[in-house]
């Protein structure tokens, strides 16, 4: 068996072994995956941020973070905010509040995307 996870570690393409340590990492902080997460009940999320942009709500900017644990992905929204200092991709983090989901105007055909507003956040 050591030959053989040996060759894979060479064979397995470099996205995958990636997402495979940060699901690992994850896992070992205690973050619940994003992939079945429990809507409407207080979570807490451990991932890395993918991207971070701006963007107008209601006359007021929000910063939206989107964050991945390798198995699913999520979107932080801090309404108000512009910048926070040390949020930037490949940071990881942990997030903690409410995960609701909502419609996505990217996926026309019901898909949904699950979201978090302004959670206590946690930079790692």
């Amino acid at each position: 068996m050591g030959i053989r996870k040996f060759a894979e570690k060479f064979t397995k393409p470099v996205d995958e072994q990636d997402r495979e340590q940060l699901v690992t990492w994850c896992a070992e902080r205690g973050g619940a995956p994003l992939n079945g997460l429990a809507l409407r009940q207080p979570v807490r999320v451990v991932g890395e941020i993918r991207s971070v942009r701006i963007v107008p709500r209601a006359g007021a900017a929000s910063l939206e973070a989107t964050v991945q644990d390798g198995r699913g992905t999520m979107t932080a929204v801090f309404l108000g905010r512009r910048k926070i200092a040390g949020m930037s991709p490949g940071r990881r983090l942990a997030l903690e509040g409410v995960a609701t989901k909502q419609r996505s105007a990217s996926n026309p055909e019901g898909g949904k995307d699950c979201l978090m507003y302004n959670p206590v956040y946690e930079l790692l």
